[in-house]
This record gives structure tokens, C-alpha cells and sequence, in this order.
């Protein structure tokens, strides 16, 4: 069909008004936070409900037009970035909190509904959602959903798949399912198959999510180091010694240096690493964890260890740490942030890799890490002005991941593929392992049209799906 009666459907199903496909009106969905690859899509879709994305899908299914699901656009390795013809779908008009119960412990929403939004709506209950990834402020739980988001506590309470209870789907041919126990007895309980697929096998409109006591008490403390190898020994230390904290983030000293010019913390600039450390749960077995967590970084070397003296100072370390990435424009006019993930004794060896990757291609590299599970977050800096530092900066990227596969880990821990990693599948998995995975997202996806050329090899991807811009 052409496209002039394809816009006329959608307009039809939804409004004039919702549907955008003027040249300067796709401009702002032609990338997410990868913004190494940018492309226009033939429109973009704005439903309001479960029951227009099904009536979008529809449409798209019977024309075999490829369809891009999109929440806040914050996702970090191209997951959202349409191909040639697609229609980008935006799910944050369906950005309601249905119900909240306190009694079963959990919480229906909406796929828009902001990660905060939903924080801020437990506020006083004595519950929370745990997952809380440092983009929490936009990102929305749809697209937590999709990539499977952790965030600084996942350390003890796990990621996003940890808490969905149940979903509802439409699948590419427009059909609308719901998986988990809200499905009814006897139903298949498939959800944890759909979290992190990325909108591969069907779009999440509504979760079902687990909703969490909230601790008794915190602990944080932020401890300084004169190296970084110190303060990565001292993660796999506690780790050892038998205590799980809530959360233990490092910054390394780039990153230091970002978030003090931005915010004025108090840092200091000559300290090489940073982590902050949180422990949270019954005040006695606090006391004890709390000195055995002194203990350990002062073996280790820390020059510095800090507890923070009341919640204002707690909340003013979390801000540090979160809002670290947003300082990074201060040190550079592009970048990209890359995601791996070692076990956690091998966090020294993969840092000191970063460093000698980033001197041997001439590329600026800052890190910050959930450095308590292993995940690294180097943040590779370059100009985008120029085609030659875009191309070491890639190469160093494709370094990094490799190492990270060298070292019995993975190529990702929470931002998922997306386009960026799609060719470091096949370095990770058996072509049997990936002929297994494309099987299954043909029985959501029929017709191939949700979010192709992402996550798998697609054959519907077209030449260069995750080539950068030229």
C-alpha cells in the first residue's frame, strides 16, 4: 500500500492529530540515547490505549509494515531506531497507574508510566517498586520491561524480570494476550520470557509488578580511593565475606570530576575511585554488617570512608551517582555508554582492559559500574564531528565487549542489544542457540514486524541496520 493510504488508515484508527508523518515532525524519533545510528521513520503513532495498539498493529500486520515500539526513547544501545518504511509507535500516552494494592502487594500499570511516576505514588505506603535504574526519571516500565532493567539495587533485589507478576501483550498479528498468573488458571506462565525481549515477540501495554517492603533502615557510606583497583578488591571482599548489600556503585575519577563541576558535591578531584556502598534492613544486623564494611575498605586501601549522617545526605549521594551520566556532556560533545558485564573477580582485570583499550585507540574513557554484579559502564568519549574518532570510539566499544566475553560474562546486563551488540549475539550463543531464539519470536511475530533488526539477525533488518551515520 502506499504510504499516502497508510497514513489514512492510521489516521483513521486513531485521530489527524495523533498520527505524525511531515518530514520535520520525525525528527525527534529518529534515535534514542545511541545516537551513533539515527533514522526517519515513514510515521509515528501515538494510541491512547490498550485497544488502538492493537488496532495500529493490525494495520500494520496486514500491509507488512514494520512496527517500532518507543516509551521515553532513554535506552542506551539503539533498541528503539527504526528501519527503512517503519512506523515508530509511542506507548507514553498510556501512562496510568490502574491499581495499587498494598494487601497483595503489587501494582497494575500502564507501559508509559514513567519508572518515578510510580515511585512517587508509593511514597508513604511502606512499599516500592524496586527496579530503579538511573534514567528512573524518564524511563518508562514499558521500556524497563523490554530490556529487562536493573539499576544501583538490583545487587540484592534483582532486576525488572524479578518483579513483573504478569503482562499484557499485543502480538504482531494485533491479537491481545495476557501472560502470568493474571491469565487465569491453567494459562502459561511465559512473562519472564517476554521481559528483555525487546519488543521482539509483542508490545507490553499493562504490568502486573511485585511491590517491596520498603527496609526498616539504610546504611551508605561512600569510600575514597587512591586507585581503582583497591576499590574493586573491596567489592568482591564484602561480597565474600558474606554480606549482600542493597547497592555498590563505583566511579572512577573522570567521572568524579564531571559530577563536581556540575553539582557541586564536595568530592574531591584527586580521588581515583569512588564507591558508594548502601546496606539496608533491621537496625541490629545493621551494626554488624556496618563494621565489617569499615573493616574491608580500609583494608583494601580506602583513604576515606563516610556514613552518611541522616536521609538528606543519603539522598544527596544517590543523586551523585545517578545524575553521573548527565555530567558526562561537560567532558565531551558525543558519547555513547557501553554495557558488559564479568563476574565480579574479574572487575580489576576488566577496568585495567578499559584503560589500555582506551589508550591504544587514542579514545577518552570514564566508568562508572553496578560494580556489585559485575556490570560495567564504560562511557566512551569522542566528537561526532569527526568520522575518525566515531571509529575508534566503535573500536574500542567492540574491544570492550569482547573482553567482557573473554572474561565468562556477557555482552549485556540492562540495556540490552538493541541494534548496537546485534553481531556480538553470534560470539555469545551457538547458531542453534540463535535459530532457537528467531523461532520462538516467529510464534508472537508472525509476520516479522515488531521491532525487526533488533536483539536477533533478522532477515527483514535491510543492508547496514547498525551501521553509523555517514
Amino acid at each position: 500500500m502506499a504510504l499516502p493510504e497508510l497514513i489514512a488508515e492510521l489516521r483513521r484508527v486513531l485521530s489527524p492529530d495523533r498520527v505524525l508523518h511531515a518530514p520535520s515532525e520525525l525528527a525527534a524519533y529518529d534515535c534514542d540515547a545511541y545516537t551513533v545510528v539515527r533514522r526517519r521513520p515513514t510515521a509515528v503513532v501515538f494510541p491512547h490505549d490498550p485497544a488502538e495498539v492493537s488496532a495500529v498493529v493490525t494495520q500494520c500486520a496486514q500491509r507488512r509494515v514494520p512496527l517500532i515500539p518507543r516509551g521515553a526513547g532513554t535506552g542506551l544501545a539503539g533498541g528503539c531506531v527504526p528501519i527503512d518504511g517503519a512506523v515508530v509507535l509511542m506507548l507514553t500516552r498510556l501512562n496510568r497507574i490502574l491499581e495499587i494494592n498494598l494487601r497483595d502487594r503489587w501494582a497494575l500499570v500502564e507501559a508509559g508510566v514513567p519508572n518515578l511516576q510510580l515511585a512517587r505514588a508509593l511514597a508513604g505506603t511502606g512499599y516500592h517498586y524496586a527496579p530503579d535504574p538511573s534514567s528512573q526519571g524518564a524511563s518508562t516500565i514499558g521500556g524497563n520491561v523490554a530490556t529487562n532493567a536493573g539499576g544501583p539495587h538490583t545487587l540484592k533485589y534483582g532486576v525488572t524480570v524479578n518483579h513483573v507478576l504478569g503482562l499484557e501483550v499485543v502480538l504482531g498479528d494485533g491479537s491481545v494476550r495476557r501472560f502470568g498468573p493474571v491469565a487465569g488458571a491453567g494459562a502459561p506462565d511465559i512473562s519472564g520470557l517476554i521481559v528483555g525481549s525487546e519488543g521482539r515477540m509483542g508490545i507490553v501495554t499493562k504490568a502486573w509488578v511485585r511491590l517491596t517492603p520498603n527496609p526498616h533502615e539504610f546504611r551508605t557510606f561512600r569510600a575514597i580511593y587512591g586507585d581503582v583497583e583497591s576499590a574493586t578488591r573491596t567489592v568482591s571482599r564484602i561480597i565474600a565475606a558474606g554480606i549482600i548489600p542493597a547497592a555498590m556503585e563505583l566511579m572512577d575519577r573522570g567521572i568524579i570530576g564531571a559530577v563536581e563541576d556540575a553539582y557541586h558535591f564536595g568530592f574531591s578531584r584527586e580521588a581515583e575511585a569512588v564507591l558508594i556502598i548502601e546496606i539496608d534492613g533491621p537496625p541490629p544486623g545493621l551494626d554488624r554488617q556496618q563494621a565489617q564494611i569499615l573493616e574491608l575498605c580500609a583494608q583494601c586501601g580506602a583513604q576515606e570512608v563516610l556514613a552518611a549522617a541522616d536521609p538528606a545526605m543519603r539522598d544527596a549521594l544517590w543523586k551523585c551517582r545517578k545524575m553521573a551520566v548527565g555530567a558526562v556532556g561537560r567532558l565531551s560533545p558525543s558519547y555513547f555508554i557501553q554495557d558488559g558485564v564479568v563476574p565480579r573477580t574479574q572487575l580489576p582485570h576488566i577496568l585495567r582492559r578499559i584503560a589500555e583499550v582506551a589508550a591504544a585507540n587514542r579514545v577518552r574513557i570514564v566508568n562508572v559500574a553496578h560494580a556489585g554484579d559485575g556490570n560495567v559502564h564504560p562511557i566512551i568519549l569522542y566528537d561526532d564531528a569527526d568520522p575518525e574518532q566515531l571509529r575508534r570510539a566503535l573500536r574500542a566499544g567492540e574491544e570492550l565487549l569482547l573482553e567482557c566475553i573473554a572474561c565468562g560474562g556477557s555482552v549485556t546486563a540492562e540495556h540490552g542489544i538493541g541494534i548496537e551488540k546485534r553481531e556480538f549475539m553470534s560470539r555469545q550463543y551457538a547458531a542453534a542457540d540463535l535459530k532457537a531464539m528467531q523461532r520462538t519470536a516467529e510464534v508472537f511475530d508472525p509476520f516479522e514486524i515488531l521491532n525487526p533488526g533488533k536483539l536477533l539477525p533478522d532477515r527483514t533488518a535491510g543492508a547496514g541496520a547498525g551501521r553509523p551515520n555517514e
